[in-house]
């Protein structure tokens, strides 16, 4: 049975994505040498903003300048990246993009772009000396556009995992992920790759989708019961997860308030993964707010909103990714891969 249009599990909008919103573009490079890359979220003619950093473990850039009583009210892009702290560089790509394009900040004698970003740890999917940089940050902007968002195994969700409490090898593969909701004339989207350190549940119900296996592989172990019951997780080196992502809104918002749906934006975290915010996971959201439709419906229904696509977001990460091999041989298994082999 299809899911209803006005099912939870179903994001509305023309794309269910976080495009729908008004004055958003999405552009994505995706590295072919190795499972890595980069996810821009573009807006050209500015956008306040605001920014929650919730995991122990954070790679971020220009995030002090989001303090609602900072100066700088508007960015103009924010950039998701894989390739742990290398990975920051991406967004350096993107500032050449966007003075290209004639858009930032004008400081009387130029253009200086407004770009925070954020990075997850996938360095061990692969040659960790193949990572984003700044020419992938450019790239990933020549390649935004309003349009319908590639998930799953692409941009910075490439070389994402979820499920690594009990090690890598039971753990499966992770992805970008984008849902959006829409109340009256109002849209709220999120874009979310996925590399969490616990599993990924169903925002409806709290049933496991994708996570920690057991170790013959055929099952889920579900991490939180797992970890209650006493069983000890492997040792992890901090910051090797996070999930990371953009929450934005054509509702016109002040930068207090953006900050406001960042941090909402994490009870949807809480919603769809288990365990979250982690020591060993830098989980950092940005929200954005576009203002280009005249209409607020109130920061009460607009938290709801972004909690809400950031919960549907994380579950299209897993559900779109697919299955990797590692060069050492080791299958990390996307969601509908493994149930297909379950099954069988």
């Amino acid at each position: 049975m299809q899911p209803s249009p006005h099912s939870p599990s179903a994001p509305t909008g023309p794309c269910g994505s976080i495009t729908d919103v008004t004055g958003i573009e999405v552009g994505q490079f995706t590295d072919s040498r190795r499972p890595t890359g980069c996810s821009v979220v573009l807006a050209r003619s500015g956008a306040v903003a605001g920014v929650d950093v919730r995991g122990a473990a954070p790679g971020t850039r220009e995030t002090d300048l989001l303090e609602p009583s900072n100066l700088v009210q508007q960015v103009h892009a924010v950039m998701l990246s894989g390739g742990s702290a290398y990975g920051l560089d991406t967004a350096t790509g993107a500032m050449r993009w966007l003075e290209e394009q004639g858009i930032g900040l004008d400081v009387g004698v130029g253009l200086v772009p407004i770009v925070p970003a954020a990075v997850l740890f996938d360095l061990t999917v692969g040659d960790m000396k193949i990572r984003p940089d700044a020419a992938a940050g450019y790239a990933a902007c020549v390649a935004a556009s309003r349009g319908v968002i590639e998930q799953g195994n692409v941009g910075a969700g490439a070389g994402a995992v979820v499920g690594k409490m009990f090690g890598l090898q039971n753990a499966m593969k992770g992805g970008i992920g984008s849902a959006s909701v829409r109340v009256g004339r109002v849209t709220v989207g999120a874009l979310i790759a996925c590399n969490a350190v616990g599993d990924v549940v169903s925002p409806q119900d709290a049933a496991p989708l994708a996570g920690a296996r057991t170790d013959d592989g055929q099952r889920l172990r579900d991490t939180r019961r797992a970890l209650l019951a006493g069983e000890a997780p492997r040792s992890l080196l901090a910051g090797i997860n996070t999930t990371i992502g953009v929450i934005a809104t054509d509702a016109q918002i002040t930068k207090v308030q953006a900050q406001r749906l960042a941090t909402v934006g994490h009870d949807g975290l809480a919603r769809s993964i288990n365990p979250v915010h982690t020591m060993t996971d830098g989980d950092t959201l940005f929200a954005l707010g576009t203002g280009l439709v005249d209409e607020n419906p109130g920061m009460l229904v607009l938290a709801a909103m972004a909690a809400e696509a950031v919960a549907l977001a994380t579950e299209q990460a897993v559900r779109a990714a697919g299955s990797i091999t590692l060069p050492n041989g080791m299958v990390l298994p996307g969601l509908a891969d493994w149930r297909a082999e379950v099954a069988a």
